[in-house]
């Protein structure tokens, strides 16, 4: 080869690789690229953890999930079988010689057992329905999960029988329960769950409990396997008092079932201790109000001598988990934003172990994320910040920091810009607390031009944003657009007060605390008061319409699956029951004044913002007709406006990798109308 070759070849391998290694910023497409990590279980031994790997395929436009193992120190990362269909629920034997496990075949979801030494694998069960809340009996010998036994539906009328071969209408479906339908499930099939357990080498399973109850949740054995402990609510009014649960025990001989509390409100989430003289459970007595913090209680086995050991953490706990000695739990909390896993002794004294846990909400910086604890306190849990969705991360006993064992999305992320989160605090104008919220800056953001500013709302309204991988804020950024998300009062992980702030006041001062974050950005230059914008989803989306009918600030809005009118809303939607005195008093037809008056269709009169409105056409938690309550009043009134309504979609409209692009896709394009060019 000559040198003039030579020298031509490197020229063009130099503009490859320079071509190749520049980075882009986030787009849609790079949503179906991301993984994320799930219910990371570490071996008692710690040597090895087994986490659920999460992805997109984007031929069929669904989340895909399977089992993948590997070392602590991050080694030997490997596929846990060749299967290549649904794996979820990872649970590791007493003796951390096995692993069980649900896995889908052609017939349903069905219960798997890996032998670690061997790496083979076997189905152990053959089920009429999914089974739930694997957990391992002390001795290894059996596993106890939930399981649905389904019912008949009632007959009102026996119909003739139709000629042979006729085709007549379906029959009609007919209930008489409280709660029949779900979003995202639709209708629920009638049924109860029940407790079964099965033997770990295969064979029968056997139902332990019996009634016309649900029984499900987690599950905890005695330590000498005679009794299992579950959450449930067998009072005869249960349809009627579903905020109500207790803890009760069933013996596994024979099914006698005892309840070992009693008190109004949710207990949930038994927990026995190693040494099996102790019950760990979370729950509050319910005062009927907005919001509540999930405290942390112990009983003695027998359900005597309850006391609470949370009572110096205004924070609700969650995901609790004893220690090998039995001296205190591990434990969840959100704290401004932060989800933390926290020990928490026997007396009450609280140490931070790790931050930062999440990363399992792909769409928007929500909480979520989970841990595992083995014997010696090495802890494996879901990390994320704001530049990654969940990863694996772990923390052994002696080290302050942990220590991030994969890099699922490396190879996407190391080309791609995204935008600078930064936390900012501010001063609420109506009662001076302190606020929360973050701002999302556009990729190569130069503070010296001009953006337009968009307020993205979170929904809830009692759940919180915070320093998260969000795949829709990103996408906003990249637009060009700065992306503002607060905490407003009503939000959680910030203790019980403010949480509940909203008790018959939703929407209240929480609008305040929006504007008041809007105008500490006009403040700081990073807001400008002509080019100001607006969405938010479900909650978001009813505080969104809100803003526009309180105001006139904002060039442009999408308002998506909102609630405009509470008293339609409220007897409407698939848990229709669950509004009244807990959000406002009374029922709509006994408070009618005080639900409008919360309703944003109250205001529509006052809208001028331009407006798209967005919803599932599947959604049964803000169902269509709201949506269509605001798109038909801005119609009339002649005011800017357009409907999307997406076919399929439930009221988790992002559940699709597509629709989640076409969610933020819309939402831009409704918005770049009315948006001004960046100038100097």
């Amino acid at each position: 080869m000559t040198l003039k070759n030579i020298l031509l070849s490197i020229s063009l391998l130099l503009i490859f690789l320079n071509g190749y290694s520049q980075k882009k910023d986030f787009d849609y497409l790079d949503v179906f690229d991301l993984e994320y990590i799930s219910d990371p279980q570490i071996s008692p031994d710690a040597s090895w953890i087994v986490y659920r790997r999460m992805g997109f395929d984007i031929m069929k436009d669904r989340a895909v999930g399977n089992l993948w193992m590997i070392r602590k120190d991050g080694s030997q990362h490997q596929k846990l079988t060749s299967r290549e269909v649904s794996e979820s629920s990872p649970r590791w034997s007493p003796a951390g010689d096995r692993l069980a496990f649900v896995s889908s075949t052609d017939e349903g979801s069905e219960i798997y057992i890996y032998w670690i030494n061997s790496g083979k694998f076997a189905r152990i069960s053959q089920l009429p329905f999914s089974p739930g809340s694997l957990t391992w009996s002390p001795s290894g010998d059996y596993l106890a999960f939930s399981m649905n036994v389904a019912k008949k539906p009632p007959v009102l009328a026996k119909m003739p029988e139709k000629p042979k071969g006729a085709e007549w209408a379906k029959k009609p479906r007919i209930t008489d329960r409280l709660y029949h339908e779900a979003d995202g499930r639709g209708y629920i099939e009638p049924g109860f769950n029940h407790l079964f357990i099965i033997p770990a080498l295969g064979g029968a399973p056997r139902q332990l409990t019996q009634g016309d109850f649900h029984h499900r949740g987690a599950i905890s054995w005695a330590a000498n396997g005679e009794h299992l402990y579950f959450s449930a609510n067998r009072n005869e009014d249960w349809e009627y008092d579903f905020r109500n649960s207790e803890i009760y025990s069933v013996r596994v001989q024979d099914g006698e079932i005892k309840p070992l509390t009693t008190r109004q409100g949710p207990d949930r989430g038994p927990a026995v201790s190693p040494n099996g003289r102790l019950i760990a459970f979370v729950g509050y007595e319910d005062k009927v109000q907005a919001y509540q913090v999930r405290q942390l209680h112990i009983m003695n086995i027998d359900g005597t001598n309850k006391r609470v050991i949370s009572t110096q953490l205004d924070r609700s706990v969650d995901d609790i988990q004893w220690d090998a000695k039995s001296t205190g739990l591990h434990m969840m909390y959100d704290d401004k934003g932060n989800t933390k896993i926290a020990h928490i002794s026997l007396n009450g004294t609280l140490k931070n172990l790790a931050g930062n846990v999440g990363g399992t909400s792909i769409g928007r910086p929500y909480g979520g994320g989970s841990f595992s604890v083995s014997k010696d306190g090495t802890i494996a849990f879901t990390q994320t910040r704001p530049e990654y969705p969940a990863e694996l991360a772990v923390l052994e006993p002696k080290n302050k920091n942990a220590r991030k064992i994969t890099y699922l999305n490396k190879a996407l992320m190391e080309f791609r810009n995204l935008g600078k989160v930064e936390e900012i605090w501010y001063t609420s104008s109506y009662d001076q607390r302190d606020l929360q919220g973050w701002v999302v800056y556009p990729p190569g953001y130069d503070a010296s031009k001009k953006y337009p500013f968009l307020v993205e709302n979170h929904g809830g309204p009692i759940s919180n944003y915070g320093d998260r991988f969000s795949a829709e804020i990103q996408l906003y950024a990249s637009a060009g657009y700065v992306v503002f998300y607060p905490n407003a009062r009503g939000s959680t992980s910030y203790g019980e007060e403010f949480g509940n702030q909203l008790y018959n006041n939703y929407p209240g001062q929480d609008y305040d605390d929006v504007m008041d974050g809007v105008d500490y950005c006009i403040g700081k230059g990073i807001a400008h008061e002509d080019q100001l914008f607006v969405t938010g989803g479900s909650a978001g989306g009813i505080m969104t319409a809100w803003i526009i009918g309180k105001n006139n600030r904002f060039e442009a809005a999408v308002v998506a699956k909102p609630v405009m009118n509470w008293i339609s809303k409220t007897l409407v939607a698939d848990n229709y029951f669950g509004y009244a005195n807990s959000r406002y008093p009374g029922q709509p037809w006994e408070n009618f004044e005080g639900y409008w008056k919360f309703s944003p269709l109250s205001l529509v009169g006052n809208i001028e913002t331009p407006t798209m409105v967005m919803v599932g056409m599947d959604d049964l938690r803000t169902p269509p007709s709201e949506a269509k309550q605001l798109y038909h009043a801005l119609k009339l009134r002649k005011i800017e406006t357009v409907l999307v309504e997406i076919p399929g979609a439930s009221h988790g409209i992002a559940n699709k990798p597509s629709n989640l692009i076409t969610k933020i896709a819309h939402t831009v394009a409704w918005l770049d109308k009315y948006r001004t060019s960046e100038e100097e």
